[in-house]
């Protein structure tokens, strides 16, 4: 969004280590080493809504046959996410997709705040990867009942499809579809805690993801 002053959600930051033992930075240092070793034609980046589909059947079934690497930390939030591009993660790989899901996290930022730090983020991955098309997901609805968290998220959404509807190499996959039922209600067979999701939740959404990255790879 031009013109958007600068906000927490869209300066790069490392979390606060609250616990004391550097998980974190571990983890971070860890995908680097990995982006060094391995030669990725896919990489997801992003939340625990990603660093979870690691340990999911069609993670293994679908994903692993495409080369990918999971760049997924729980917790966190847009602000974390640009850090991490911004120091080597993305430097030592030269996918051909990258998929982008970060922004639920980000609690005490409004929608404009959150959806600046997620296309700031896109414009931090295409300066690294230029030839790469970046998948930027939709926030998922959170929450079993309307609350205004869940609004939020439904806003971001809202102004990232319109902010990426004209660029070229990203696209904005809307994976919220379905998620709340016509009570308003959302099932905790889709999110298990009404956050995360439940395998079954993650066979709807990221099959969608899946074709979304199979068209991707074989137009390259």
């Amino acid at each position: 969004m031009q013109g958007m002053p600068e906000s927490e959600a869209d300066s790069p930051s490392k979390p606060e280590d609250i616990q004391g033992d550097g998980r974190w930075l571990n983890v971070h240092e860890r995908f680097l080493s990995e982006g060094r070793e391995k030669e990725p034609e896919v990489v997801l980046i992003g939340d625990s809504l990603l660093s979870h589909l690691s340990y999911t059947q069609i993670w293994s079934e679908k994903f692993v046959p495409l080369h990918c690497l999971n760049f997924g930390i729980s917790g966190d939030q847009t602000q974390h996410v640009l850090w991490r591009v911004e120091n080597g993660e993305l430097d030592n790989v030269n996918p051909k997709a990258v998929v982008l899901l970060v922004g639920t996290n980000n609690v005490k930022h409004g929608p404009k705040d959150v959806a600046n730090g997620i296309l700031k983020i896109t414009l931090s991955i295409q300066r690294k990867l230029p030839s790469a098309t970046i998948f930027v997901l939709s926030l998922l609805p959170r929450g079993k009942y309307p609350n205004p968290l869940r609004e939020k998220n439904k806003k971001v959404n809202e102004l990232l499809k319109e902010e990426l509807i004209s660029k070229n190499q990203v696209k904005f996959v809307d994976i919220s579809s379905g998620m709340v039922q016509p009570d308003g209600t959302i099932s905790h067979l889709d999110l298990h805690d009404y956050l995360h999701l439940s395998v079954t939740g993650y066979e709807k959404i990221f099959s969608i993801v899946y074709n979304n990255l199979l068209s991707c790879l074989i137009d390259v």
